[in-house]
């Protein structure tokens, strides 16, 4: 008996902390946000996840970022990852490869935001970018590592934001 209590008050302080955290993480300027769980931590090559979003805004400025969530036992300091920005009728718009820093070099210490084993990272791809028109986007991102399939990569996503004008 005593231990269902003990057992129900963690629950509900773990959901009122889940709770707190995600409110606090709302922001009036991110358009979206979303990341797709890679299967087992394990990326192959012929996964490529697609974000769309919608930008009503076309005058505004945008700035454009990766997430990603990793585990420390990740074998590289470093990912390289090709992205292509598509407008509504799937037309390229932009494709590009980039590389993303997960730790330093020399020390092996991890960058990103981390918890235990796993780090979040957010890297900044475009700055003030401004959308050709109103409409509907996508973003398809690959990874472009030698190995396949890459170990120990949990989710990746993008996030779209209002830039400060």
């Amino acid at each position: 008996m005593i231990y269902k209590v003990i057992m129900n008050n963690r629950l509900r302080l773990l959901g009122v902390l889940l709770s707190i955290s995600f409110l606090a993480g709302c922001d009036k300027n991110t358009v979206y946000s979303e990341y797709e769980d890679i299967e087992d931590g394990k990326w192959y090559v012929n996964h490529a996840p697609t974000f769309t979003f919608r930008i009503e805004d076309a005058s505004q400025p945008y700035n454009i970022y990766y997430n990603l969530r990793n585990a420390l036992s990740y074998p590289y300091y470093n990912l390289y990852l090709t992205r292509y920005l598509n407008d509504s009728t799937g037309r390229t718009i932009e494709s590009r490869l980039d590389e993303l820093l997960l730790m330093d070099a020399k020390t092996g210490k991890p960058n990103g935001d981390g918890l235990g084993d796993i780090f979040d990272h957010k890297v900044l791809i475009k700055q003030n970018y401004r959308f050709p028109k109103p409409g509907q986007y996508s973003i398809r991102i690959k990874q472009y590592m030698r190995q396949n399939p890459l170990p120990d990569v949990l989710s990746v996503g993008i996030s779209v934001e209002k830039a400060s004008r």
